[in-house]
């Protein structure tokens, strides 16, 4: 009997000592397929932009929550995924990996490598949709974030933490104006970020090869969604390249991202819309396109010093329709952003390059983003200009004009000349402010507007050369010492060029 008591003792022993191993998932079911869209039937609990897989390995994003069933666009292909096939919840809201070993990589928009360097070893990870940092953690915007082009950072600033859209036509240089800016962040302590969405690979090959030459490949990862990747890459693109940015960001980092472009962006949610099946509202663009990109655009800002720090630079790039800047989506991103750079077709045939056009660009952030010696001499450039631009159609008629409207007409062909610049050669800031001062001195009005790039390419050989300590003092600040030194070493170019 004590032994039959003993046994029963230790079978409950045994059984209280068992820990039940469940394990709860849900499980649904591929019910349609259809150009890379599968509708699931049986997943009740699930997140929107919540990751899923399928039974072959592939990952899914599921963005329309129904009643009976989940529109889920499958990455990649999709070619083995069927109708019937188990489709298991991942639990975790769509997050991309991030860490310094990112910089020197192009990779896809789930962070995977994509340049055969091996694999890239992450730090953590971050959600790709994250609400934006709030008015009580930003700062002012009041650090420039130099571009190296003369015509933009005399006359539209960009600064650290602001939002400048480029807009224009189809092949009016609004890639190069955004690779010569992150080729000028060499030396300035900013990360750069550049996603490349619904681009020909060619082209970004290109462009790697560009940034690797120029060294500033070291301080850039390129976020690279190929137009042969479908549209659900394009669509996952900037907002990957915006978590990474947020992670130097929250190290106190500066970083610079481009968008390359949201026009592509736009039409590639509009067809992951359509496939949907949501209705489609204005231009046939779904109805929260606005807050596709703004809820985007918004994560870009300056954070003070009690958040952290940092800052993230956002500039969108926008292609436009025989120069409809009033079309859809170019007035969603202007209204969305603090300033545009409009690049106008006609004066790139012109050979006017870079082709912006002054007068319908504008830095909302302003004067407050520039050196103190860019902010001097800038205005009276601006001045030039704007007075260029209403007496140029009088300008045909020469002989017939006074004295002072001919200088004022000469004096803006001079301007327009000295803005021109080669891509991939972006200017310190000294010598751009070294050339504009030149400009207001009236030293080029003796040069013919052919002749003023040659001049200004041997004045900045002069100062590199001969001036190097002038050069750090103007970047310092602008005062009585700057401007003799500067007006000194012009005599001295003045009287060199004579004895050649």
């Amino acid at each position: 009997m004590n032994n039959i008591t003993s046994i029963i003792k230790e079978i409950e022993k045994t059984i209280e000592d068992i820990a039940p191993n469940l394990e709860v998932s849900e499980r649904g079911t591929v019910v349609s397929l259809s150009d890379g869209i599968a509708q699931v039937a049986g997943l009740p609990s699930v997140q929107s932009m919540e990751m899923v897989t399928f039974a072959t390995g592939d990952v899914g994003l599921a963005l329309n929550l129904n009643k009976d069933t989940v529109g889920v666009v499958i990455f990649g292909t999709g070619d083995k995924v069927i109708e019937g096939m188990e489709v298991r919840r991942t639990g975790s809201i769509l997050q991309v990996p991030v860490g310094e070993d990112f910089l020197g990589r192009v990779v896809d928009p789930l962070m995977r490598p994509v340049d055969e360097k091996g694999s890239i070893k992450a730090s953590t990870q971050y959600s790709v949709e994250k609400i934006a940092p709030g008015v009580m953690t930003r700062e002012p915007v009041n650090q420039p974030l130099q571009t190296g082009i003369k015509a933009i950072d005399a006359m539209i600033p960009i600064g650290r933490g602001q939002r400048e859209l480029i807009i224009g036509d189809r092949q009016s240089g609004k890639t190069t104006i955004a690779i010569d800016t992150i080729i000028n962040q060499k030396g300035q302590n900013t990360i750069c970020v550049y996603v490349a969405i619904g681009q020909k690979e060619s082209k970004i090959a290109q462009i790697v090869e560009k940034l690797r030459i120029a060294g500033a490949m070291e301080y850039t990862c390129v976020v690279l969604a190929g137009v042969s990747q479908g549209s659900v890459y394009s669509y996952v693109a900037p907002y990957a390249g915006t978590a990474l940015a947020e992670y130097f960001m929250d190290q106190g980092k500066d970083v610079l991202v481009v968008y390359d472009d949201l026009s592509k962006h736009a039409v590639a949610y509009r067809e992951l819309s359509l496939l949907l099946k949501r209705p489609p509202g204005r231009e046939a663009y779904p109805g929260d396109v606005f807050y596709l990109h703004s809820r985007l655009l918004e994560r870009a800002c300056r954070r003070n010093k009690e958040s952290g720090g940092g800052s993230i630079t956002a500039l969108p790039i926008i292609e436009t329709q025989a120069g409809d800047i009033s079309a859809y989506v170019p007035t969603n991103v202007i209204s969305i952003t603090d300033g545009q750079i409009f690049l106008d077709s006609n004066l790139f045939y012109k050979g006017i390059r870079p082709a912006i056009d002054v007068g319908l660009s504008v830095s909302r952030v302003g004067s407050s983003a520039q050196t103190s010696s860019m902010k001097k001499n800038a205005g009276k450039l601006k001045l030039t200009l704007a007075q260029y631009r209403d007496l140029e159609s009088f300008s045909q008629f020469d002989s017939d004009l006074d004295p002072e409207t001919k200088k004022m007409i000469n004096l803006g062909k001079r301007a327009v000349e000295l803005l021109k610049q080669d891509q991939n050669a972006p200017l310190r800031v000294a010598l751009q402010v070294a050339s504009i001062f030149a400009l207001n001195e009236g030293v080029l009005a003796a040069l013919e507007p052919k002749e003023v790039v040659v001049w200004e390419s041997a004045f900045h050989t002069f100062l590199q050369e001969q001036e190097a300590p002038l050069l750090d003092a103007i970047e310092k600040g602008w005062n009585d010492e700057v401007i003799a030194g500067l007006r000194s070493a012009l005599e001295r170019f003045k009287a060199l060029r004579t004895h050649q």
